[in-house]
């Protein structure tokens, strides 16, 4: 077990910090308590962590008391680690430290593979979600499976109020959405989020979350693309006619002017070396999805948001009944995995064609497909809604039957480069419900802002609302 725990090193860590305690953060930085193999030392290393946030002296005394008032008091252990010889390469101890607590960890690992596997005799798939998720753990070193004490809860959320606090009037707490009106209504997309984009065909779906990948590219952000429907070339395009206002045809088939060669080239270049990585296999799971992008984000800890175009096209597991319960397994670990990895998950989805039917198409919760699962792990519901769409198509139809009954039709409907575009906010669980006025620029597959005054319908909640999934619709608008 040597090759599992170096008490002598533990001690003199410990030590270093008691005897300097300017050196705690660089640690702490680096190390927590449970990294410690001896029970003494990972009681020390937390009374150190208590004395820290309170603002006390890191020194015998203190640390002492702490100890004795937690019942976690050892003479000896104490007088170990102050006889330790004091180090002057702290780097290396904290490698040292960490490297062993990995090692320990994978071991546990391994037991438990064997107990779940033999003892317990769990589905394959579970095992290797179960692998995978440890996996990730150890490599992030968390601690995702104890329980979160009140003094180190309180402290995180006074360093997020801090945070807020910092930010002044900027109603912008989460991930930027790449739309200032959307922002104000959403204070952005929270860590955690999962975020459902849906829409009918025609309406922008996919072009909408593009933009919003783009604004974060933008920022030096990274973005994670699973994209089931299209192959990245494609994706790629429509970001380079949204990103240098070259139409999108025209870059299709290559007929540009030689400004627009300059200008498709250094935007090219530009796009090359931001961090999106793109995912056109065609095919998802959420295991697949859960694996792959827990190891991206360990590599990549400035991904801060992933897409999936999208949710209907994702495959279950096997052994559900039904796409209904396939559909739920999916949306529940999306918003797991969102939550283990900090991040907002965007997700498109696709809405009944029973809409249609309707006078007013504008959607609500329950046009969503599958909607009962969708509705009840979704943090924000986002719907994309272009009335000109309908209005063409209405036209269209209009001429057709006109044509067939021999008669004359002219259309006053006027096809725009610019239409009017709606988000319709139909789920937020941390604000109003309401829509969001955009313009959606054709020629460019982009979204822009509308007027900064644009009108904004708030929905507040009433607590006398049956609020149970499948319940919530969204008021008519």
């Amino acid at each position: 077990m040597d090759n599992m725990y170096n008490l002598n090193i533990e001690r003199a860590v410990l030590s270093a910090i008691i005897f300097d305690p300017q050196i705690f953060e660089e640690v702490a930085s680096k190390l927590k308590s449970h990294d410690f193999y001896y029970p003494f030392h990972q009681h020390l290393f937390a009374a150190i962590e208590s004395l820290a946030a309170d603002e006390k002296p890191i020194d015998e005394e203190f640390l002492r008391s702490r100890l004795i008032s937690a019942g976690h008091y050892d003479e000896v252990g104490m007088l170990d680690v102050l006889a330790a010889n004091p180090i002057s390469n702290t780097a290396a101890y904290l490698a040292e430290i960490k490297a062993k607590s990995s090692k320990r960890a994978l071991a546990t690992l391994a037991t438990e593979i064997k107990k779940v596997t033999i003892e317990d005799d769990l589905p394959a798939a579970d095992i290797m979600n179960l692998v995978e998720k440890k996996l990730y753990e150890i490599t992030q070193n968390s601690t995702a499976e104890d329980f979160r004490e009140s003094q180190e809860i309180t402290v995180s959320m006074m360093d997020e109020i801090e945070r807020l606090k910092a930010l002044g009037n900027s109603r912008l707490i989460g991930t930027d959405t790449g739309f200032r009106n959307l922002n104000e209504k959403t204070s952005g997309f929270g860590k955690g989020d999962l975020v459902i984009v849906a829409a009918r065909p025609a309406m922008g779906k996919t072009a909408f979350v593009l933009n919003i990948a783009l604004k974060a590219l933008e920022r030096d952000e990274g973005v994670a693309f699973f994209s089931l429907e299209m192959p990245a070339e494609q994706l790629m395009l429509r970001m380079l006619a949204a990103k240098t206002s070259i139409p999108l045809q025209a870059l299709r088939v290559g007929d540009l002017k030689d400004d627009q060669w300059s200008q498709l080239s250094a935007a090219v270049d530009d796009i090359s070396k931001k961090k999106l990585f793109v995912d056109d296999g065609g095919y998802a799971t959420i295991h697949h999805v859960r694996s792959k992008l827990r190891k991206l984000k360990a590599r990549h800890p400035e991904i801060t948001v992933a897409i999936i175009d999208y949710l209907q096209l994702m495959s279950g597991e096997g052994g559900r009944e039904g796409r209904q319960q396939e559909i739920s397994e999916i949306s529940r670990g999306l918003k797991q995995l969102a939550r283990e990895l900090g991040l907002p998950i965007i997700a498109l989805s696709q809405l009944n064609r029973s809409l249609e039917a309707r006078e007013n198409k504008r959607p609500m919760l329950s046009d969503l497909r599958e909607s009962g699962a969708i509705e009840q792990d979704a943090d924000i519901i986002l719907f994309v809604y272009r009335d000109d769409v309908y209005r063409e198509a209405k036209e269209k139809e209009k001429e057709m039957k006109a044509k067939a009954e021999g008669k004359e039709y002219r259309s006053e409907f006027k096809k725009k480069s610019e239409e009017e575009a709606e988000i319709i906010i139909g789920k937020q669980r941390n604000g109003p419900t309401g829509t969001v006025d955009l313009i959606f620029q054709k020629n460019y597959t982009r979204f822009v802002d509308a007027s900064p005054h644009a009108a904004f319908e708030i929905v507040y909640e009433d607590n006398s609302i049956d609020m149970r999934p499948g319940n919530i619709e969204l008021p008519p608008i």
